[in-house]
């Protein structure tokens, strides 16, 4: 590897980064290839039919289903950013990214990933009107009022990842550019310049992780009145809201536990960074379909709709 060169110089010698990868026994990376390429596929078909369900069983009229299509559509974009450029370069010995197609990385997945964070912040908010103010749900979250935060979900991703890139942007890079990842992070490729980044590093940690972990601080804050709201419920209600409730903490769980591990620390990565990142870019959106639909009634019987209208049509045909 070559050394670190503090030249000003030098800011235009690197046009392209080089992944080391998941892995760099050609074994494993054949087993990951056909691991993540069938993660990558439940990622896209999974959340495509929960779209389609949502659409066909017409249950756009229920913000918390209307946020949950845009979850699906979030995860797809998500995913899309990260994973096939990660199943293609382990089928080659060089994983090499262009410096633009780095920076573009960076913005696709901290713009998807705010976006997902807000959004799983407003869908905890949804259950809480729906358990806890029942009688006026419908009023607080029409379908104006629903459109007005889906759109704040929107700026509030693009404000957060435009100002990440805006760092990075502006650092020079002289050399190494051998990036110990599967994916273009801020923090991995922080490493890499030539310059002094603890002022940056700070900057993008206090982002970052302000935005992660305040947002976890709220949900577990939500779910926590709505669980204790659930006492003045009926066994049928209690039932039906931690069963909701219960497939929305796992989400949170399994997708802000690994994220406040990444982000909310200084500018440092360790070893084990790529297997955490696995969980948040990966596996989160893998399980969102099974989650959402195995638990949840009214999207297993839009399921069970769609089926039947496609045997009806199909013996129709016939």
């Amino acid at each position: 590897m070559a050394s670190r060169t503090y030249s000003i110089e030098g800011v235009n010698n690197v046009t392209e980064f080089i992944f080391l990868g998941l892995s760099q026994n050609p074994e494993v990376e054949e087993v990951c290839f056909v691991l993540f390429s069938f993660f990558y596929m439940v990622i896209v078909l999974g959340n495509l039919l929960i779209m389609l369900i949502v659409c066909v069983g017409n249950l756009f009229k229920s913000p918390m289903y209307f946020f949950l299509n845009f979850l699906s559509f979030v995860d797809i974009c998500y995913s899309s950013a990260i994973a096939p450029k990660m199943i293609v370069d382990m089928l080659v010995k060089k994983k090499t990214i262009s410096y633009g197609g780095c920076m573009l990385q960076i913005f696709a997945v901290h713009f998807f990933g705010c976006t997902e964070i807000f959004t799983l912040t407003v869908m905890a908010y949804d259950r809480y009107v729906a358990i806890c103010k029942p009688l006026h749900y419908m009023t607080i979250m029409d379908r104006e009022r629903c459109n007005k935060i889906l759109l704040g979900t929107w700026v509030g991703g693009f404000l957060h990842s435009i100002i990440q890139v805006a760092l990075m942007v502006q650092l020079p890079f002289c050399g190494p550019n051998e990036i110990d990842h599967y994916f273009c992070d801020v923090h991995p490729v922080l490493k890499l310049a030539c310059t002094d980044t603890y002022i940056v590093g700070v900057v993008v940690t206090a982002n970052s992780g302000t935005i992660t972990l305040g947002s976890f601080v709220i949900l577990l804050i939500s779910y926590a009145v709505i669980l204790v709201s659930l006492r003045k419920q009926s066994a049928e209600g209690r039932r039906k809201a931690l069963s909701t409730c219960g497939s929305h903490i796992a989400v949170v769980i399994i997708f802000f536990v690994p994220c406040t591990f990444m982000y909310m620390r200084p500018d440092t990565t360790f070893s084990g960074d790529k297997m955490v990142a696995i969980f948040y870019t990966i596996i989160t959106p893998v399980l969102n379909p099974l989650i959402y639909t195995l638990r949840n009634a009214e999207v297993k019987n839009a399921m069970r709709k769609l089926w039947t209208r496609k045997v009806s049509w199909e013996t129709t045909r016939k």
